[in-house]
């Protein structure tokens, strides 16, 4: 079977796994991941630079405290779907060796269609963040969604995105749903997994590759 889902015993062990290009990073593969270059991306696979440890940053925290709330807060408004997840699970597919997929959760629908579920907390501190999400999914967000489609070949994709904004010392919530359909992005998905390979070339042949400047 070409997809298969394993299970790490534990986040360290993850984290060693995590070899391949995984979702946040592939953004950085087409120039669309504002902390990361293509270059810099390289430097980390090619095993020169180490890349840094964010887990302890607090609005990492945040939201990986979050995720199984909003997890279970989906199962209450979304009861028509059946939502699964797995701590440290890590998704693969044989017709895509360089890459891999760790899911916040998993969705079947009525119909028997799989789908990702995606979670993202965001801290909006500027009016320019929060434009990156005016009826759309910031870029390096999308591109991260379609390499999970790639990934797992699922059907579709809903992204709850639960935005926070600070009023008077109080915390403002806004939560955001997305819905993307495989049909409507499958020329998206394989443009990014042609770019995945061309860039896991320069990665075996350690050749670096041209600059993709990140777009702001």
């Amino acid at each position: 079977m070409a997809v298969k889902m394993i299970t790490l015993k534990s986040r360290e062990d993850w984290l060693k796994h995590r070899t391949r290009i995984g979702g946040s990073e592939a953004a950085a593969i087409v120039g669309y991941n504002p902390y990361l270059t293509n270059v810099e991306l390289w430097q980390i696979k090619t095993g020169q630079v180490i890349p840094e440890d964010i887990s302890d940053k607090p609005y990492v925290q945040y939201g990986t405290q979050a995720e199984p709330l909003l997890r279970e807060l989906f199962k209450l408004d979304f009861p028509e779907y059946k939502v699964e997840y797995v701590e440290n699970n890590m998704w693969l597919n044989d017709k895509i060796p360089f890459g891999h997929a760790s899911l916040d959760g998993w969705l079947t629908d009525k119909d028997g269609r799989k789908g990702i579920w995606e979670c993202k907390t965001t801290n909006i501190v500027q009016s320019m963040q929060k434009e990156k999400w005016n009826n759309r999914i910031p870029d390096n967000y999308y591109i991260q969604i379609l390499w999970y489609m790639a990934i797992t070949e699922f059907e579709f994709c809903i992204l709850k995105a639960q935005m926070r904004s600070d009023f008077g010392g109080m915390p403002y919530l806004q939560t955001r749903h997305y819905m993307i359909e495989r049909a409507d992005v499958q020329e998206d998905i394989d443009y990014l997994i042609t770019a995945g390979a061309r860039f896991w070339k320069n990665v075996q042949e350690v050749r670096l590759p041209d600059l993709v400047l990140p777009n702001i």
